[in-house]
């Protein structure tokens, strides 16, 4: 199923042209058009799949709308879409995982979303390692003190906080204890 959901990630939040979709405003494409894009791209998967697929992947990066026929991505867009998601009050800390290799610029410039349309923070410790993991080098946990965010915050469907920026000065670093 990683396939699937690889695929889904690349036409549902960077390339909805390669799987020959058209995202309305918020990002919402029809379900029947994905099954379309990934039997033709992919294989063919069916309509009970692509819901176990969606429940059960472990960073939950899949929604679908209330009536089930519409499916996007929770976040990471590198299209502009509007998630129309509220604004939301932060805990007192946030964390992002990063390597040593990007403290440089991080220290100097920020948070700063790059390609996509948020910076993304996560709301434990276990998350932000997580996603520090992904990329070859050595893990480094920045805690975010979201008081010294301009703000607005936002939570997606999978739990992540997505934000514009976070300056240098609301960051920390996180130590083992």
């Amino acid at each position: 199923m990683k396939k699937y959901s690889r695929f889904m990630s690349l036409i549902l939040r960077h390339k909805p042209e390669v799987g020959n979709l058209t995202l309305d405003a918020e990002g919402w494409a029809k379900v029947s058009e994905v099954l379309s894009a990934l039997k033709h791209h992919v294989g063919p998967i069916t309509r009970t799949q692509l819901d176990e697929l969606v429940a059960e992947n472990d960073k939950q990066r899949f929604a679908f709308n209330e009536r089930r026929d519409k499916i996007r991505a929770s976040q990471g867009h590198s299209l502009a879409v509007d998630l129309a998601l509220p604004e939301a009050s932060p805990p007192q800390h946030l964390f992002h995982g990063t390597k040593q290799k990007f403290l440089g610029s991080i220290f100097h410039e920020g948070l700063k979303p790059g390609t996509r349309q948020h910076v993304h923070l996560s709301p434990n410790i276990d998350t932000a390692t997580t996603v520090a993991s992904r990329r070859s080098g050595d893990n480094v946990i920045l805690i975010v003190k979201t008081a010294e965010c301009p703000g607005p915050f936002y939570v997606s469907a999978n739990g992540v906080w997505l934000t514009e920026a976070v300056p240098p000065a609301a960051l920390s670093f996180h130590t083992e204890e």
